[in-house]
């Protein structure tokens, strides 16, 4: 273990700094309350709020330390994130996907590394992980187009990371690949006219015929099977679906407790007349306040148990599929959760543009994502359960 400045390193993982994340997450959701209005009625991120997610340590938070990044904890984001997620569900969402893309990236050839964190590791990358674009074998990389929607944050990006179909010759099977692209050579279509978590800004990225080196591209596979970082740090090791849930739960798991505060404090002053006493004895109250807090606190136990097992290192493929399975169950019950506090504010609760109107509409949303549904997850873990029969 060596000691730089004050943190420390050891098998590649600069500890302290998932501290420091957690730390400055409570600001991040501050700045991000402030502007949440704004950021959801303008359809993109506030640039003080992105500034501050980079300058929290978001962006670097999975960054290879030899580039100056923590290479740090799954536990430690996710912590960060759902403190995040208090203040604002987009701000915690741009911040969760800047950590989870950067750790992507960190699959990248070596030089590759070099250009992306070039300027230090607080680069903000942003990611297009389907694979819908296509790209061309050529002399010395690959010639890239392609049309990918839903990229958050990706007005304020340095680089993409996107994902593309190849052929690298004629007896080769298509594969897919992902590329790291710089933002200039990208076009952006603003096409982000979503219900909720509308402060994402996820627009629709475009590239046509760019050139992209060898240097700057790597096999899908490697990213998620967790093989090939060049990194030796725990967090660079684990395949992307055994923790490709967490960046996209975290968010709602801080939205929902955000949430929960601001109707027990709006709930209790309703009940009581601003008595605690007189709002312990309202049993709509109780029961409200009871069953939704045990919701949260379950959803909690279920993300902090996948990221757990993932800085642990050694994931198998019961536990890889297990993971999805706790993340896609968490969200199902912040989604319950969240429901039924949106129903508990009544009409009076359910302005426009209120709080409780833009977190309900934020989790409904981001709940829906094709990562945290059910049935995909179901499926893989039933797999592996009757393998072992």
């Amino acid at each position: 273990m060596t000691r730089t400045g004050t943190t420390e390193r050891k098998n590649g993982q600069v500890t302290g700094g998932s501290d420091r994340l957690a730390a400055t997450a409570k600001d991040v959701a501050r700045i991000a309350s402030e502007h949440a209005e704004a950021m959801d009625r303008e359809r993109k991120p506030h640039p003080a709020v992105v500034r501050a997610v980079v300058d929290a340590g978001f962006a670097r938070h999975f960054v290879p330390a030899r580039w100056g990044g923590d290479a740090g904890t799954f536990a430690g984001l996710v912590d960060a994130v759902t403190a995040t997620g208090t203040g604002c569900a987009s701000a915690a969402w741009v911040a969760s996907l800047s950590a989870f893309v950067s750790r992507m990236a960190a699959h990248l050839p070596e030089d590759g590394q070099r250009e992306v964190w070039a300027d230090g590791p607080d680069a903000l990358l942003v990611g297009a992980l389907m694979p819908v674009g296509r790209a061309e074998p050529v002399p010395g990389g690959w010639r890239l187009s392609g049309k990918w929607s839903f990229i958050s944050a990706v007005d304020f990006a340095q680089w993409a990371l996107v994902c593309a179909t190849t052929q690298s010759g004629d007896d080769t099977a298509p594969h897919a690949r992902y590329f790291a692209v710089p933002r200039s050579a990208c076009t952006v279509l603003d096409t982000w006219f979503s219900v909720g978590m509308r402060g994402t800004g996820s627009n629709t990225l475009v590239l046509d015929e760019v050139f992209v080196p060898a240097r700057m591209s790597f096999a899908r596979d490697r990213a998620m099977d967790g093989t090939g970082a060049l990194s030796p740090a725990p967090c660079h090791r684990v395949p992307l679906k055994a923790v490709n849930g967490l960046s996209f739960v975290a968010p709602v798991l801080g939205a929902a407790r955000g949430m929960l505060t601001e109707w027990t404090d709006w709930g209790a002053a309703r009940a009581g007349g601003g008595e605690a006493a007189k709002a312990v004895r309202d049993a709509g109250f109780r029961d409200v306040l009871a069953r939704t807090a045990g919701e949260l606190d379950a959803a909690e136990l279920l993300v902090h148990r996948v990221a757990a097992t993932a800085d642990e290192g050694a994931v198998t493929g019961m536990l890889t599929a297990r993971g999805a399975r706790d993340c896609a169950l968490a969200s199902e019950l912040l989604l319950t959760a969240v429901n039924r506090v949106f129903r508990a504010t009544g009409t009076s609760g359910q302005t426009a543009d209120g709080l409780f109107e833009r977190a309900w509409r934020d989790v409904n949303c981001a709940t829906s994502h094709l990562v945290l549904r059910m049935d995909p997850a179901a499926t893989a873990y039933a797999e592996q359960v009757l393998a072992t029969r």
